[in-house]
């Protein structure tokens, strides 16, 4: 009988169940998949020229990207002619904003260097801040999806910010499981898997004195990594110039490592961060989750809600170590 074992793992802060295969031995032939270019022979890339400049710039792309519908009741009383308004007229109606890397700039994010990062996450940083400050809406996600099969739309290097009229379900998961944590064992469970996961370092990425990279215990896909810091802080929108320059060495040694092992994969990169509207700073801890895009999703998983990784992260990190160039500050 082919090796295939599933082992149910628990996800310690939202509770939610995993399905994790841990009998069968890695074949990187089965995972290593280049992230595709998206075809922009045509049309161009317009991010090379919208907005003028030659350094990081924002882009606005849509002013109004959701409607609060909910029911088709509500689907229909737009259908009949209520008007959009900007953003800046109605609570959460949502926006769609990108932060673009300089003109022509099409390499992957750890091949550009620690400058380009940090000022991407800077404006990122930024825009989690003035959001908050003017209080239009409930949630600002910052992602980076690289390759056409991550749904990237672009070949240029950017981060998406999407202005969104709710707080996102998994988040909004995190944030509760990690308040019951925090009354249950008096710390936050960011805070201890930091320390769990550097005391027993086997699905440990990546460390040094600020952040830590690890491929979660429970992890929803292969070769998944969280990149949290060490010192506790809710919000993204308040991190520090260290806090930028931290992330922005992790992140380049955690997709190095991934490209190096998995030949430059497509990726999805989620910044997970206190809500605007909500004050969590005792209990939530933002982060960052790379999501590599190795497999299509199958039946069990639509079925069921149940994530199944092919990979368990101890070997997905025995791989992604064995491979990696090893240069650099920290350890892995």
């Amino acid at each position: 009988m082919a090796a295939g074992l599933f082992e149910l793992r628990k996800d310690p802060i939202t509770g939610w169940w995993v399905a994790t295969v841990v009998d069968r031995a890695f074949d990187r032939e089965r995972f290593a998949r280049a992230a595709e270019p998206v075809d922009d022979r045509v049309a161009g890339c317009a991010n090379c020229s919208t907005p003028d400049g030659a350094g990081v710039r924002v882009r606005m792309l849509k002013n109004f990207a959701f409607h609060v519908v909910g029911t088709g009741d509500d689907a229909r009383e737009l259908d009949r002619g209520i008007a959009q308004v900007a953003l800046a007229e109605a609570r959460a109606t949502g926006s769609w904003q990108t932060i673009l890397a300089p003109p022509k700039e099409h390499r992957a994010l750890h091949a550009v260097g620690n400058e380009l990062i940090e000022a991407l996450l800077t404006e990122a940083r930024d825009a989690l801040a003035a959001a908050r400050t003017s209080g239009q809406t409930d949630y600002l996600q910052v992602v980076q999806n690289w390759g056409a099969q991550a749904g990237a739309r672009t070949n240029h290097l950017c981060l998406d910010l999407y202005d969104l009229p709710q707080i996102p379900h998994r988040v909004a998961e995190e944030m509760g499981g990690a308040a019951r944590f925090v009354i249950r064992e008096g710390e936050c469970p960011f805070c201890r898997l930091v320390r769990d996961e550097t005391r027993q370092p086997d699905r440990l990425v990546w460390e040094d004195a600020s952040s830590v990279a690890f491929a979660p215990y429970a992890s929803r896909s292969a070769f998944e990594v969280w990149i949290v810091p060490r010192a506790h802080e809710a919000d993204f929108g308040r991190a520090t110039r260290p806090d930028i320059a931290a992330t922005a060495e992790a992140l380049r040694q955690v997709l190095s490592r991934l490209a190096s092992s998995l030949d430059g994969p497509p990726y999805n990169l989620v910044l997970h961060s206190a809500p605007l509207r909500e004050q969590v700073d005792a209990t939530y801890h933002w982060h960052w989750e790379i999501h590599p895009r190795l497999r299509e999703i199958a039946g069990l998983e639509l079925g069921t809600g149940l994530p199944v990784n092919p990979v368990s992260p101890e070997d997905a990190v025995e791989e992604l170590l064995g491979r990696a160039d090893m240069t650099g500050g920290g350890t892995g």
